[in-house]
This record gives structure tokens, C-alpha cells and sequence, in this order.
């Protein structure tokens, strides 16, 4: 089931050790035209070195399987391939086990209960550098680890996520796509894309237009 990918598409690996699984997993996603599965393998071994091969996008990981967790796999992979994202997908859905997952360096956590397009959307979603919690886990979250502050802007546009609103707010700021690329970590075209598409979901005609809105939410205060 390995195979090379495509360009433009997130590019996903499947780590479970439930055939059925990986089997269910991979056909919710497939079919999409930015989403390839490119791997399923069933233990911590063969998922470190599949990753090494083919250099998924994404790993979507369960944390039970052979030859060690997957915790440890999320912390491997973390540590030697920091570009290479792992969303948890499991049946565990205790505290510790988020906690543990979320500490080793996993961008989101789903459970195993999770629709088909529940998972397409977080596997977009993380593969944007969002953090992704499944129905019913951010509430969690949220008393694992504190309150979160509702950040200027949020209550404004609700329907943006993190990653939309500390772009908005960048913009707001004045910096063009090179500087907001290099304050956020990508390249200046994936800003130019990313900033395409809010500005639709902004309903807005021009940056300009993004900027007078965002300013009036009171973002765009944060200087340098």
C-alpha cells in the first residue's frame, strides 16, 4: 500500500496495527483531490521507518501497537522529522493519554469514533498548521490545560481558526507576505495562498478592505 505521491496534495501515512482500520481510515480519505494516502503500517517499526522513506505530509497514529507506543513513535518522529506531522487517531480518550500524546509533539487528537469527513477536515486542518482536537475533546483540553484567553478578534470572526486570525492579525499589523511568511515559519507563497482564501471567507474584496475590518476588531496591535 506504499506508494509516492503526487504534488499538491497532503500527503498521509497510516499508523495502526488493525488492518480493518487502516483499510476504513484510508477510504474516507481517498477519493479527495488534495489528500493522498500514501502508506498503512501496523507497529512503531515499521511506522519510523516508512516515515524516513516516503516523508509524509502527515501521520495519522494510533497509541497502541507493537514495538512500543505511540507516544514514543509521536516524540521519534518530533524529534528527527519536526516537518512531518502526527495526528492521533484512538479508542483512548483519558486525560493522560491526551496529555502524554499532546506533550510528545502531536498536532491534534481524534477518536476513533470520528466521522470520515471529521478526519478529512482535521487532516486539512493540521496539515495547515493547525492544532485539531475531535468532537468532544476540546473541552478537555481546555481543563488540561488552563483557560485559554479569548484572543482580540476571535469574538469578531468566529468563523476563522488560529492560524486565519494570527494571519489577519499580521496583516493588520502592515507586514506584507515576505515578513509574514518569515514570523509564521512558511514559504511566501503558501502566505499568499492562505491570505487568498481568508480574504474569501471574509468576504472582502481587497487586503485593504481585510486590514480596515481586522483593526476594527482590534487586531493589529502587536508592533514588531
Amino acid at each position: 500500500m506504499l506508494g509516492r505521491m503526487r504534488g499538491g496534495q497532503v500527503r498521509v501515512l497510516i499508523v495502526d496495527d488493525h488492518p480493518v482500520v487502516r483499510d476504513g481510515v484510508a477510504s474516507a480519505l481517498q477519493g479527495r483531490d488534495d489528500i493522498e494516502v500514501i502508506g498503512g503500517v501496523g507497529s512503531r517499526t515499521e511506522a519510523a521507518a516508512a516515515a524516513v522513506e516516503l516523508h509524509p505530509d502527515l501521520m495519522l497514529v494510533d497509541l497502541h501497537m507493537p514495538g512500543g507506543g505511540g507516544v514514543e513513535l509521536i516524540r521519534d518522529i518530533s524529534r528527527t522529522l519536526p516537518d512531518v506531522k502526527c495526528l492521533v487517531l484512538t479508542m483512548d480518550d483519558d486525560d493522560e493519554s491526551l496529555y502524554a500524546a499532546m506533550r510528545a509533539g502531536a498536532c491534534g487528537y481524534l477518536l476513533k469514533g470520528a466521522r470520515g469527513d471529521e478526519i478529512e477536515r482535521a487532516v486539512r486542518a493540521a496539515a495547515a498548521g493547525e492544532v485539531v482536537f475531535g468532537t468532544g475533546m476540546a473541552e478537555r483540553v481546555r481543563a488540561l490545560f488552563g483557560a485559554v484567553e479569548v484572543r482580540p478578534g476571535a469574538r469578531a470572526f468566529p468563523s476563522l481558526s488560529e492560524r486565519e486570525l494570527t494571519l489577519l492579525d499580521l496583516l493588520a499589523q502592515g507586514l506584507d507576505n515576505i515578513a509574514i511568511a518569515r514570523r509564521v515559519g512558511v514559504a511566501p507563497k503558501t502566505v499568499r495562498n492562505q491570505l487568498s482564501m481568508l480574504l474569501t471567507k471574509l468576504a472582502v474584496a481587497d487586503r485593504s478592505a481585510a486590514v480596515a475590518a481586522a483593526r476594527d476588531a482590534g487586531l493589529g496591535r502587536g508592533g514588531g
